[in-house]
């Protein structure tokens, strides 16, 4: 009976510690993720679309190190405050990233082409203004995932010189980042094989024709148009540093499309980081942890060397 009693004690104890273990690493997880310190500052208007206001929030943290991330807000081309997420930023905040969540007005309501000239002028307004936040204007990223990963690449692809002879002062500014990091982006809108959007040979994605607007009711208007849009083709060796995170079970943006664009990315001798998620499709609830990797990414080519 004594015997009894105390393996029952010790049953007691043992399980007694191991929730108290448990408990602590959920105490860890909710700080770590849902208390990160920063100051926002909300609703800054970085251009116009059709006389409506384009904006971005800024998330400062209490020590800066002195360089910005450009956040996509963007998921189907569709963009929102509410779709902010401050605890998806925690791994930035905690190591000093001041982050620009930039959104864009959501398609059919504007063309994906004009949500996308409108992405990349956030970028010249954060350049222009990234004093004011304490940030490098030479140290910046950009990351997203699926639309906001495909609108990522396209600032990673076409960022460039600013027209000194612009009128507006945003303009004058580059649109250049120094590196990037996205999930499941779409890459080539051409090339659709394979995922539950693709139509045929030379349509649009299936449930965006009207967000790409007129230009997509004809295939060769399309083929000029999504051949503009797709990332893919505007790889050039001056392309910043890229990091894509893609799972292999992707039938919405599948696998293929970032299997090629890191192929030619590497052909043009791109540094680009590469990683699939075995049995994983577009999303999936473990990818908080990723983004711990998208900040070592930027620690790596955004921070001075020590």
């Amino acid at each position: 009976m004594k015997k009894k009693r105390s393996l029952m004690m010790r049953l007691l104890i043992w399980s007694g510690l191991g929730l108290i273990v448990v408990a602590a690493v959920a105490a860890a997880f909710y700080w770590y993720w849902f208390q990160a310190p920063f100051q926002l500052t909300a609703d800054i208007q970085y251009g116009t679309r059709d006389n409506k206001p384009l904006m971005l929030d800024v998330f400062q943290p209490p020590n800066s190190n002195g360089a910005g991330v450009v956040f996509m807000v963007s998921g189907g081309w569709k963009s929102g405050p509410g779709s902010v997420r401050p605890f998806m930023l925690a791994p930035f905040l905690r190591r000093g990233y001041t982050v620009f969540a930039v959104r864009h007005i959501s398609q059919p309501e504007c063309t994906i082409g004009d949500l996308t000239a409108d992405v990349i002028r956030s970028v010249r307004f954060v350049r222009l203004h990234a004093k004011e936040y304490g940030v490098d204007s030479n140290r910046l990223g950009v990351i997203g995932g699926s639309s906001g990963g495909h609108l990522s690449l396209m600032i990673g692809t076409t960022g460039g010189p600013g027209d000194p002879n612009a009128s507006d002062e945003v303009e004058r500014e580059s649109s250049a980042v120094q590196c990037v990091a996205c999930f499941y982006p779409p890459t080539d809108l051409l090339n659709l094989k394979g995922s539950t959007e693709f139509v045929g040979e030379d349509e649009p994605p299936r449930s965006f024709k009207k967000g790409f607007g007129p230009l997509a009711e004809s295939k060769d208007t399309w083929k000029v148009l999504g051949r503009e849009l797709s990332p893919i083709y505007h790889i050039t060796p001056q392309m910043p540093p890229t990091l894509i995170v893609h799972g292999d079970a992707d039938t919405l943006v599948p696998v293929d499309q970032s299997e090629r664009f890191v192929a030619e990315a590497k052909s043009q001798g791109c540094k680009i980081h590469f990683e699939t998620r075995p049995g994983k499709g577009h999303g999936w609830p473990t990818m908080v942890f990723d983004i711990i990797k998208f900040a070592d990414w930027f620690d790596e080519h955004l921070m001075p060397a020590k």
